[in-house]
């Protein structure tokens, strides 16, 4: 059982950065727009940008592009930093003392991936005082409904994000990106709509009818040639499905099919190795 005591409680309170921390984040920050490196903040920031909820966190979640993120890799391991492709699928760090930089081109499973349309689609913000993007709420969301695991569940967040801007958002830009996993989607606006049984008009009247159109649709003509993908939701606790059960890993296939990867790094520049 994870110690009750160092779980995260939602408040508005700011979190009390460390000088070190501050300086990082800024460093790569100013970095990315000296460079002109398109790349949208995300995680702890986008979070309060959009709902006012503020998070502590040792790292700094930037989206990019794949050819950005290499990009990216490049200019902060030239700035000294200690670099590490962690999986080429969708995540790379850059450290420097006991913080970090995510650069992220898209979710684990190779879902939903980063294009140049999140990047242009964020709006201006300042962070730590200077200026940045910031993942626009329908990308922040996106970016979250595959946060399902037992070890951490956003879907609090997605519900956050949809009270805090009063549902003032590009319903149709969401549906687009959730494609054929809308059913995901769906799961995240109940639980919503359960959190804040007040407030279901958030979410618009259409999209309700369309998402539960298309489960009726479902239920009523189930297709027996549909494929499991509990892998997508956690490869973990799914595992037995596929490792015993005979089921079709559509994770690894999914990442399989994802190009390109994430490539520049050198090998003396791993992390948690020593830079020479």
């Amino acid at each position: 059982m994870p110690d009750e005591a160092l779980l995260p409680v939602s408040s508005s309170r700011e979190p009390e950065f460390t000088a070190e921390q501050k300086l990082l984040y800024r460093n790569v920050l100013e970095l990315m727009n000296q460079r002109r490196v398109p790349c949208a903040v995300s995680g702890a920031f986008a979070l309060h940008a959009h709902t006012g909820i503020w998070r502590d966190t040792k790292d700094l979640d930037l989206f990019l592009t794949t050819e950005n993120a290499n990009r990216a890799l490049q200019i902060l391991k030239e700035a000294g930093f200690c670099c590490e492709i962690t999986d080429p699928v969708w995540l790379a760090k850059a450290r420097r003392d006991d913080f970090f930089v995510d650069l992220i081109t898209g979710m684990s499973n190779a879902v939903i991936t980063v294009d140049d349309g999140w990047i242009e689609r964020s709006r201006h913000e300042l962070v730590l005082g200077v200026p940045a993007r910031v993942l626009a709420a329908e990308e922040l969301i996106a970016s979250k409904m595959f946060v399902t695991r037992r070890e951490r569940f956003d879907g609090a967040d997605i519900a956050h994000v949809v009270y805090g801007t009063r549902g003032a958002l590009d319903w149709p830009r969401l549906l687009a990106i959730a494609g054929e996993h809308w059913e995901v989607l769906l799961w995240n606006l109940l639980l919503y709509r359960y959190c804040y049984p007040a407030h279901s008009h958030f979410v618009p009247q259409w999209l309700w009818r369309d998402l539960l159109a298309r489960m009726h649709q479902a239920l009523e003509q189930p297709s027996p040639a549909a494929e499991f993908r509990g892998s997508l939701i956690d490869g973990k606790m799914f595992a037995i499905d596929v490792l015993e059960w005979g089921m079709p890993d559509v994770e690894n296939r999914y990442r399989e099919a994802r190009h390109p990867r994430i490539a520049h790094c050198s090998p003396e520049q791993k992390l948690g190795e020593d830079a020479a």
